[in-house]
């Protein structure tokens, strides 16, 4: 067993091995994911490209897709740079008190609210499949699940978390996908159907 460190395997796949100051890539992913810079309508559907490639060295697979994208990079450049700026500005209005005001309603008011959301979603869900409900405890917790249809174990998840793809998380368990609307939330179960 041995491990080849990410910086590596970009060095050994490219022969370049990029480095950015600490931080920064994450701020460049977060300015990414809000613009949305590299979205295959910006840089091409990259898995497709990857596939239609006649090359399979890196240095020829660079050049086929700069020719076939020519204005690809600098497309998204030009959509991420200006949420870098943006981004800026946020970071400056940052100060401790409102970084209390945030901690205080991630810890206080949103894990209120959010159990509370999950435990009426599993009472409802449980109504329906004329069932019984369980919220989980801390061990199941850690394994992402938030609750038991009959002996089903679920997770709950807001919509958005479809959309995601940069979660690391891997669970293992039905879904139960909600939506917040003004006058209350929608509930996907169809998970719970299969």
């Amino acid at each position: 067993m041995f491990k080849i460190k990410n910086a590596e395997l970009i060095k050994e796949i490219s022969g370049e091995a990029k480095i950015f100051p600490k931080y920064t890539t994450q701020i460049i992913n977060l300015a990414n994911q809000n613009s949305q810079g590299t979205r295959p309508k910006v840089v091409g559907q990259l898995s497709e490209l990857i596939q239609e490639c006649p090359h399979k060295e890196y240095s020829k697979w660079k050049e086929w897709y700069l020719q076939k994208q020519p204005k690809a990079i600098d497309n998204a450049t030009d959509k991420i740079f200006p949420m870098i700026e943006e981004l800026k500005k946020a970071i400056n209005q940052i100060d401790k008190n409102m970084v209390r005001e945030w901690v205080k309603d991630l810890v206080i008011d949103k894990t209120f609210i959010g159990l509370k959301f999950q435990e009426a979603i599993l009472k409802r869900v449980a109504k329906l499949k004329k069932t019984t409900y369980k919220l989980s405890n801390p061990q199941e917790e850690s394994k992402g699940i938030d609750g038991f249809i009959g002996d089903v174990p679920v997770s709950i998840k807001p919509i958005t978390y479809k959309t995601k793809n940069m979660l690391s998380e891997k669970i293992e368990v039905k879904f139960i996908f909600y939506d917040k609307k003004k006058d209350g939330i929608n509930v996907d179960i169809s998970e719970l159907e299969n």
